[in-house]
């Protein structure tokens, strides 16, 4: 606006008319539009010379920016820039920075590990994501596991025993679980008195009856499942059978019934059927020693151990 008359100034033009008074008006670009516009044609030109960007047959130009990293088998290579030669170089670097810790680790027991809170905080990080690559696809995140697939490892019942050593071992070589089935040996009656007497040692409301001739049953040489889970069933961890008394259920899924039926039926095909499906692989030709021990520490955190 002029500031004298107080009126716009009179927009500019071309001098182009059309029709005596159809005129075409001169509205340049922006200053800083401009600048914008040539800084990002150079620097999709620069990209275009370092990194991978235009298909030619079937291959693409290459570009000039390269990296150097270290591959699974060793190897140090250097190639042009690609997202996967990236990851690589990443990881490598991720492992120097890490390789302190895991040495301290490998050199420091057990039981001084959780003490250590740099050792501790390693650890948790660390073991958290060991166990997120290889442990969680059963275990589920955090280790909750899933009932008639894996074992929870966070409620501190631990089939093999929990201790730091028990724990490694079983990392290392693996378990393989097993439990015969019953439906060839005992009739229907026996299996229902038997499954009532396993609900009651976890204080469920079943038949005393049927209860009391399945406590006969179980510790009989019909059945003999105290062979495997004790006289008092409470289970044996060096052969890894169930503890039936501390109301935790990995096959059967009794939680999850909402009826009594439904509990009998739970645990009586479990006893028909028998288990061989809990089997966990070693992981000792997968992981190095040093990340068992991590590993090893990071679960048994997750439960507390014993």
């Amino acid at each position: 606006m002029n500031q004298k008359t107080g009126q716009k100034p009179a927009p500019q033009t071309t001098g182009h008319a059309w029709d005596g008074d159809l005129q075409e008006y001169n509205n340049p670009v922006p200053t800083w539009w401009l600048v914008s516009f040539y800084i990002s044609v150079a620097a999709a030109v620069i990209y275009w010379f370092l990194y991978p960007a235009w298909p030619i047959g079937g291959s693409y130009t290459k570009g000039f920016d390269t990296i150097t990293y270290v591959n699974d088998k060793g190897v140090t290579k250097t190639t042009h820039w690609n997202t996967r030669a990236l990851l690589m170089k990443e990881t490598n670097e991720a492992v120097t920075a890490q390789k302190p810790y895991y040495t301290k680790v490998a050199d420091t027991p057990f039981e001084k590990i959780t003490k250590d809170p740099e050792l501790d905080s390693f650890v948790v990080s660390a073991g958290k994501q060991l166990f997120s690559d290889n442990c969680a696809a059963c275990h589920q995140q955090g280790g909750a596991g899933k009932v008639g697939f894996a074992p929870n490892l966070t409620d501190d019942d631990w089939l093999y025993g929990g201790e730091f050593a028990k724990i490694q071992q079983t990392i290392t070589h693996g378990r393989h679980g097993y439990m015969p089935p019953f439906a060839e040996v005992l009739d229907d009656k026996q299996v229902s008195q038997l499954a009532d007497y396993v609900l009651s040692l976890s204080k469920i409301a079943v038949d005393p009856v049927s209860a009391q001739a399945g406590n006969a049953l179980f510790h009989s040489e019909t059945a003999a499942c105290y062979y495997c889970h004790g006289d008092n069933a409470h289970g044996r961890q060096e052969i890894g059978s169930a503890n039936l008394t501390d109301r935790i259920w990995l096959w059967a899924n009794v939680p999850g019934a909402d009826t009594i039926a439904d509990k009998e039926a739970a645990v009586k095909n479990v006893i028909r059927k028998g288990l061989n499906k809990g089997v966990m692989p070693a992981w000792q030709d997968r992981l190095s020693a040093d990340q068992i021990k991590l590993l090893t520490v990071y679960v048994h955190e997750l439960g507390g151990g014993k």
